[in-house]
């Protein structure tokens, strides 16, 4: 299967800012008063966005190397 260049470096980008929107998540999400009860278990919020933000950082991965893949195939080919 051949990919474009441009839609390498679109899934390439597409893996980057995945990573960079899902850190600053992360960290919110840590900061949150919804995150934890007063003892300081996680509450239900929490895990359900813990889980959230995982399943978006391996799918970001994958599109990424994708992405990256693609780049690196367009430039051996044209080499």
């Amino acid at each position: 299967m051949r990919i474009s260049r441009g839609t390498s470096l679109f899934l390439l980008a597409f893996g980057v800012w995945s990573w960079i929107i899902w850190i600053t998540f992360a960290k919110n999400l840590w900061d949150s008063d919804r995150a934890w009860t007063p003892d300081g278990s996680p509450t239900a919020y929490f895990v359900v966005h813990a889980v959230l933000t995982v399943v978006s950082f391996v799918l970001g991965t994958i599109i990424g190397v994708l992405g990256w893949r693609g780049v690196r195939a367009g430039s051996r080919a044209s080499s």
